[in-house]
């Protein structure tokens, strides 16, 4: 909110030029060595229905994955899954200004379907992550029909939240397999390196 309202008096936060100087994800600044850009969209939203869409989102869901993951392990999916986004958009969208905390919305949604993977015989869990799975779909379905969506961000940012709810756990549910949270953990890193440098090489 209180980025918002700095970006609101220094020229809206529609304004393309606002957004840029406040770190949106812009290609060209990335190669020039600007790689917060990969995180800083994050905390950005262009205009306020944006805003509020967002924020209750994270509120609503946020609430939940804390509470099975824990703050730490929640703060870690949540950011990992705005960079993996934000990757994702670097290279596949390259000509696309981004902002926003949809990348790592998607992220806990990958997380909830993690959890629904690792405990499907825990009747509640499994509810939950077949409601998020379906909620998840139909998002991707509007994102193809709808215009300045990112859904290479979107699918990033899940698949960025899945893996990262393997390498982080759920000492607070139950033991995940080890091999699983190892595996993972090495795609994530392989994902996140590979990605940056295929963005660092587009002209």
């Amino acid at each position: 909110m209180i980025i918002f309202i700095l970006m609101t008096l220094a020229g809206g936060s529609t304004n393309t030029q606002v957004l840029v100087n406040f770190g949106a994800k812009v290609t060209t600044y990335i190669q020039m060595g600007q790689w917060w850009r990969l995180i800083t969209p994050v905390f950005l939203h262009i205009g306020l229905m944006h805003l509020v869409v967002n924020s209750v989102t994270v509120y609503y869901i946020g609430t939940q994955i804390e509470n099975m993951f824990g703050h730490s392990r929640f703060l870690a999916i949540y950011f990992v899954s705005a960079l993996t986004g934000n990757l994702a958009s670097f290279v596949f969208l390259p000509d696309a200004l981004s902002a926003g905390a949809s990348t790592a919305i998607f992220g806990l949604f990958g997380a909830f379907l993690m959890l629904g993977e690792s405990f499907h015989h825990n009747p509640y869990i499994r509810l939950l992550s077949r409601q998020f799975l379906i909620f998840v779909g139909i998002n991707l379905v509007f994102d193809l029909f709808m215009s300045g969506v990112d859904i290479y961000g979107h699918l990033g940012g899940l698949v960025g939240g899945f893996l990262m709810g393997y390498v982080v756990g759920t000492p607070q549910i139950g033991k995940i397999n080890l091999i699983k949270r190892f595996l993972s953990g090495i795609i994530l890193l392989v994902v996140v390196v590979l990605f940056y440098q295929m963005g660092m090489k587009i002209i």
